[in-house]
């Protein structure tokens, strides 16, 4: 049975972490965030499901429920937002038959191939290296901190400068990094990787603006071997309706990039081995409501689910009010 780990908070404001399985979800004992119970299970020399078995868990939760209720957090947080670092890779997914074979037949034609093909054909040709092999480093983008994170269920808020808010339909990885600046994969939550695909469009270069967005995860962190092969939905719901939907594919059988091979180009670098920090590494797309013509506005709510996922992600789209900066000179 699959163990999904959840963040939740009391109407008091207690937190509480809960474990969840096919049999039913339950409060775990005397534990208030999965970051401690990660730091437990590293100090033990065990792996999460030992550590919520260290602990012992309590009484029986109706996740959905608690959903329903606003009491389910980011499966994931630190005390200090900075210690949360929010990145990201594209170009990582093989994408439709289709999408590939016009790829391919593009990159044929060298004063054709631009530098987004060549990255995509690269990662299909050494994105998934042999043990001992390196890789093909993918596109890699900074999106911002723990500060960045909507929680489940709250509104996905796109600043009054941005050109467009459009989802992401991906996996994250969650990643806590030991003592001796060993990276310790927690495991994977669906997520939202908002991004501004308006400006991106505008000008490739742009893509570091156009990420520097909000993002929300889906409230299940899902531990133990990761999924070869996850399908999910991707919805637009507008005025009570759906506005757009469309299917969407993601891991490891579904990528051109292993996820060790970006794991181990996004951990190489020493700044992002420090101890005691939170990594959110979101894996990429292929599915996405903008490249099919829609134009979202404040209001739509993007709605996420996929297997072995059991609850969906749901954020509204909001428009932050104008703000006036001055640098001032000292």
């Amino acid at each position: 049975m699959s163990l999904r780990l959840l963040q939740h908070v009391g109407v008091d404001g207690t937190r509480s972490v809960i474990a969840a399985t096919s049999a039913g979800a339950a409060f775990v004992t005397g534990v208030d965030s999965v970051r401690t119970l990660a730091e437990r299970a590293i100090a033990d020399g065990t792996d999460l499901a030992g550590a919520v078995a260290a602990y012992g868990t309590g009484a029986s939760v109706d996740i959905a429920a608690e959903l329903a209720a606003g009491r389910l957090m980011s499966p994931i947080d630190h005390v200090d937002p900075a210690h949360v670092v929010l990145t990201g890779t594209g170009l990582t997914h093989l994408g439709s038959a289709e999408g590939r074979d016009k790829m391919h037949r593009a990159a044929a034609d060298a004063e054709k191939q631009t530098d987004l093909m060549r990255m995509f054909l690269e990662g299909v040709e050494r994105g998934k290296p042999g043990p001992g092999e390196r890789g093909q480093q993918p596109e890699w983008f900074y999106k911002g901190d723990g500060s960045s994170l909507a929680a489940p269920g709250a509104a996905l808020e796109m600043p009054d400068f941005a050109e467009d808010g459009g989802e992401e339909p991906e996996l994250a990885g969650i990643y806590l990094i030991g003592a001796d600046g060993t990276p310790f994969r927690l495991g994977l939550c669906l997520a939202n990787e908002f991004s501004d695909h308006v400006t991106e469009r505008h000008n490739y270069l742009w893509l570091a603006h156009s990420k520097l967005r909000q993002a929300s995860l889906g409230p299940e962190l899902l531990v133990g071997t990761l999924p070869e092969h996850v399908e999910g939905m991707s919805r637009i719901h507008r005025d009570g309706a759906v506005l757009w939907e469309k299917p969407f594919l993601s891991g490891e059988a579904n990528m051109s990039h292993s996820i060790a091979n970006l794991e181990a180009h996004h951990f190489k670098y020493d700044l992002f081995r420090r101890p005691g920090d939170i990594h959110v590494h979101f894996f990429g797309t292929a599915t996405l409501s903008f490249a099919e013509g829609v134009t979202t506005r404040e209001g739509d709510v993007f709605e996420i689910e996929a297997a072995p996922f059991t609850l969906p992600l749901r954020n509204t789209l909001t428009r932050a009010a104008p703000r006036s900066v001055l640098v001032k000179a000292l």
